[in-house]
């Protein structure tokens, strides 16, 4: 045999050898991150996702990031909207408004919408003010649909105001004592929807503010009744969670209770995600919930060993990632509720996560907004799934390549001795 086949056929019985391997060697890949549908969990095994950057302001961050075209916006106790460059955290501009900003801004149109001791528009690219709309204070977060900013304050009132000037369209007050409007306004199918601390939850016409219906939560054993959460509207249902303990899910026409759900305690500022038929959301009694949302029936729920759940979660490829009481950000799967990992920041976390190509973006109220890579070490199969066969690649391919020329090679060698 000469020289050349030697090398040849040594080099395909390496090759083969990757071949028959690979596949088992990729077996264990998905208890990290093999499978980018991220659908499973390894045990209790607990990973801690790498932080790509945090910026420091100079109060606690309760509100929400928005994150658009690169651009993190987020407001700050310390009376500032922040815009941070969402690849590295530096500062682009802060704006100091009149009061804190625990409201989560909305994004639209190149314009930033937020609530402080008012409610302001103003530039997305520069921070410069468009407008100011004078109102009590509003924690509540801005609604944007077709030209209208819906949100709600603290002196009872629900607003309509026109987005490009700020001008009022209409304004609805609840009437009631103790009717502080905390929760943001949900808007579908031509009506608004929020719960108020009356202990109510509304559904308004979205062009004039005339109420349709109201809901009455019950009353909880040691507090007023408050609806703090804000509500989220899906194929027709509303829902929402009320410091009566319960989750609720209300016929969005009509305001009849489809079902509730009731929890170890009341349900705060945490708000539902519902995501293909399930609901998701957090409890002061620690937990967080994935019901059902035909029916409320407990799919599952998964023990935080510290505070309660005043963030909301987001839920992206089979991941629900929500903030606790106890400093941490989990990564929960969304079947089954099993911890993938969880983040530990300085203080509580109230606020709730953003998540955009593969980066979860949130606040703290140790003063920090924090980015880091959501999918790093997220386990994608669990313990009891088959080994995954990996897809065919370009080294698979030239193994085959170099595979068929040693059959070749070797044939003509049988044929033609004179080549050996």
């Amino acid at each position: 045999m000469s020289n050349l086949l030697r090398a040849t056929a040594f080099v395909f019985v390496v090759f083969l050898s990757i071949i028959v391997v690979l596949p088992f060697a990729y077996a264990d890949w998905p208890m990290f991150r093999y499978d980018p549908s991220h659908s499973g969990a390894v045990g209790n095994l607990t990973y801690a996702p790498t932080q790509t950057w945090k910026y420091t302001t100079e109060g606690s961050v309760l509100s929400s990031p928005a994150v658009i075209d690169g651009v993190v916006y987020v407001g700050s106790l310390d009376d500032n909207i922040y815009a941070l460059n969402a690849a590295n955290g530096h500062k682009i501009w802060n704006y100091t408004t009149g009061g804190h900003v625990s409201s989560s801004p909305a994004v639209v149109d190149g314009v930033v919408y937020v609530g402080s001791s008012g409610v302001y528009a103003l530039n997305a690219s520069t921070g410069t003010k468009i407008w100011h709309y004078n109102t009590a204070i509003t924690s509540s977060s801005p609604a944007v649909v077709a030209g209208v900013l819906y949100i709600g304050t603290s002196d009872s009132n629900v607003y309509a105001l026109n987005a490009t000037n700020g001008q009022k369209i209409w304004k609805y007050n609840t009437e009631k004592e103790h009717s502080i409007v905390y929760s943001s306004p949900a808007v579908a199918n031509g009506m608004v929807y929020f719960g108020s601390r009356d202990g109510d939850i509304y559904a308004l016409n979205a062009s004039n503010g005339q109420k349709i219906w109201s809901y009455t939560t019950g009353d909880y054993p040691r507090l007023d009744r408050h609806v703090d959460s804000s509500p989220a509207v899906v194929d027709g249902v509303l829902y929402i969670g009320a410091f009566d303990s319960n989750v609720y899910a209300l016929n969005a026409s009509n305001g009849q209770r489809i079902w509730k759900y009731t929890t170890g305690d009341y349900v705060d500022d945490t708000s539902p995600t519902v995501v293909n038929g399930v609901v998701y959301i957090g409890s002061n009694d620690r937990n967080v919930y994935a019901l059902n949302a035909t029916n409320g029936i407990k799919i599952w729920n998964y023990t935080i060993n510290g505070s309660a759940v005043y963030s909301s979660p987001a839920v992206v490829d089979g991941v629900v990632y929500i903030g606790s009481g106890d400093y941490n950000v989990y990564a929960l799967n969304a079947t089954n509720g099993v911890k993938l990992w969880n983040y530990t920041t300085g203080s509580v976390v109230d606020s709730s996560p953003a998540v955009v190509d593969g980066v979860v973006y949130v606040g703290s109220s140790d003063h920090t907004v924090y980015a880091f890579i959501a999918d790093e070490f997220l386990p994608s199969h669990n313990t009891n799934a088959s080994p995954t066969v990996p897809e065919f690649s370009s080294v698979m391919a030239l193994a085959l390549l170099i595979g068929a020329a040693c059959t070749i090679l070797f044939t003509i060698r049988r044929k033609h001795p004179a080549y050996s």
